[in-house]
């Protein structure tokens, strides 16, 4: 499971420190997809392949499966950490999520979220009033209590 938030920067060939918590999990190799609300998603490789079946267990007649299903496996790279523990970003990936220098690195239990670090301020202080009255809507019973 991964928790937690981390600042590394990315470095002129596009690297990142993958946070010392996570390269147990994914020091073998992992795998970066585009993310919503402009962020990355990385996953360990068995849970993209679990997040895959999901995707292709829609039927691709519909539009929106299509679109997402193009979207994810397009965006998609396997990638492996260096000795040091470095992970590279293809530019593609970069330029999606608007990454430079400054970004935020973040547990988000089943997957990491990579975010720039303004961007991911910006959504983080939007969405903290919303986590607080948060619940019932998302977990009916309070079962998280």
């Amino acid at each position: 499971m991964f928790l937690g938030t981390h600042f590394p920067k990315v470095d002129e060939k596009g690297r990142f420190f993958l946070p010392a918590k996570f390269r147990d999990e994914l020091g073998a190799g992992l795998i970066i997809a585009k993310g919503q609300e402009r962020c990355l998603t990385i996953y360990a490789p068995d849970e993209f392949q679990r997040q895959a079946q999901a995707a292709m267990s829609g039927p691709s007649t519909l539009k929106g499966i299509r679109d997402f299903q193009r979207m994810f496996a397009a965006g998609a790279s396997e990638e492996t950490p260096d000795k040091q523990g470095r992970v590279t970003i293809p530019p593609v990936l970069r330029n999606y999520a608007g990454l430079d220098k400054e970004i935020a690195v973040i547990g988000a239990f089943n997957r990491v979220e990579v975010w720039d670090l303004e961007a991911w301020e910006a959504y983080s202080a939007r969405q903290d009033e919303a986590y607080a009255e948060m619940d019932e809507e998302i977990f009916p019973g309070g079962e998280t209590r």
